[in-house]
């Protein structure tokens, strides 16, 4: 296959937020934008974190609780993506190849790697679904069939 970096097949139009964003407001967005992960930047665009869906349901009250339902909306709403952020998260850039994205992925038990530049700034994000469509356009190349079923 010709194209194995990871600048070939990330997404580049990654939406991202604040880690002042309210929890809340987050799962909004990522239900709106029917997204799995989000990525958390500083103003200037470094990277500081990720937000994934089970971040957001391990934050959430359990439903055997002792609170009432104002109390559980005031802490929902006060919670913000800096308190339930994975740190740090573990990246890759965009000139790195497809396979140490994948062995980064498998090695971690990760879904999604964000893809960062020199200076630690959001450039895109790489996911397991885009490992796949390599693997599926290289079975395509190898039998020469064009679909994806």
């Amino acid at each position: 296959m010709k194209h194995l970096l990871v600048k070939d097949w990330m997404e580049t139009d990654v939406i991202s937020a604040s880690p002042k964003l309210g929890m809340l407001k987050a799962h909004k967005l990522m239900r709106e934008h029917k997204i799995r992960r989000l990525p958390v930047i500083k103003s200037d665009g470094t990277l500081i974190g990720i937000v994934t869906r089970s971040d957001i349901r391990r934050a959430e009250p359990s439903e055997a609780t002792t609170l009432n339902v104002w109390e559980m909306n005031y802490l929902l709403a006060e919670l913000k993506l800096s308190d339930i952020m994975t740190k740090n998260p573990i990246t890759i850039h965009a000139e790195d190849t497809i396979k140490t994205a994948a062995i980064r992925l498998h090695e971690n038990k990760i879904g999604a790697l964000p893809v960062v530049d020199g200076d630690n700034h959001l450039v895109g994000i790489i996911t397991e679904s885009d490992i796949f469509r390599v693997l599926i356009n290289w079975f395509n190349q190898e039998t020469g069939e064009t679909d994806t079923e």
